[in-house]
């Protein structure tokens, strides 16, 4: 069973912490959302438990090796990360970009096998974008390249999904079927783990929330629980009764 813990981890940028003391733990099966407000440490969190910012102090390990230690290559097997906003500069097929998700399970310059070819596939139907597989990169909207860059993390076919406002540049639609697909992800035993705004989804669909705030770890639990009318209030400054099931929100 994949897990990763944090024990007492300082995490930030450079020298600079940007969340101190982190203890954490998160397991197979999970559909975690990390909330709070911008700038409170959500996608810092996320690049720590990717391995791609090494803690400042304390430690991030996975199934209780830390992952500073894990060699790259193995560890983008188990890891898929998706950062935020992604620049669309690439003049290249959609179908190339999300093959880039099969290269942690080739050797330097191996051809593409026909087992990496079926995971692409996979991965473009899922997404609901194999129909622009052929389409330039670069001319896709930005919801489009949202969902080609899901799909060439879900083609590593990582044991570990890390996701960075996912749902951002997508219409309704799209918001609830990534949702779905990422619930389904969890259900099979995957870890999924999400920076998000979007508090209705996440209540709807995770199974837990990480709520953050100045630097520390507000409340963690089932989302009715951490995103209480308390919490509300207290992290995003709004009224919000009967908490995050609230239908009607407004500033305080």
């Amino acid at each position: 069973m994949t897990r990763i813990d944090l024990n007492g981890a300082d995490l930030g940028h450079g020298t600079c912490p940007v969340l101190t003391g982190v203890t954490a733990r998160f397991d197979a099966g999970e559909f975690v959302a990390l909330v709070g407000p911008n700038g409170a440490g959500k996608s810092t969190l996320l690049s720590a438990l990717s391995g791609l910012s090494p803690a400042l102090s304390g430690e991030v390990s996975i199934d209780g090796q830390p992952v500073a230690d894990l060699p790259s290559g193995h560890r983008a097997r188990r890891i898929a990360y998706m950062p935020p906003n992604e620049a669309a500069v690439w003049p290249v097929p959609a179908r190339a970009i999300v093959a880039l998700g099969r290269m942690p399970h080739r050797k330097p310059l191996e051809r593409i096998s026909p087992a990496d070819e079926a995971a692409v596939d996979a991965a473009l139907e899922r997404t609901g974008v194999l129909q622009l597989a052929a389409r330039r990169f670069d001319t896709l909207s930005s919801g489009e390249r949202a969902r080609v860059l899901l799909a060439r993390a879900l083609a590593t076919d990582a044991g570990i999904l890390l996701l960075d406002e996912p749902t951002a540049a997508l219409d309704p639609r799209h918001q609830l079927a990534l949702m779905d697909l990422l619930a389904a992800e969890a259900a099979s035993g995957k870890l999924v783990v999400i920076a998000a705004h979007a508090l209705d989804l996440v209540a709807r669909y995770c199974s837990r929330v990480v709520l953050i705030d100045a630097g520390r770890i507000v409340a963690d639990g089932a989302p009715d629980t951490a995103l209480s009318e308390t919490h509300l209030r207290e992290v995003f400054a709004i009224s919000a009764p009967g908490g995050v099931q609230a239908t009607a929100w407004s500033p305080v």
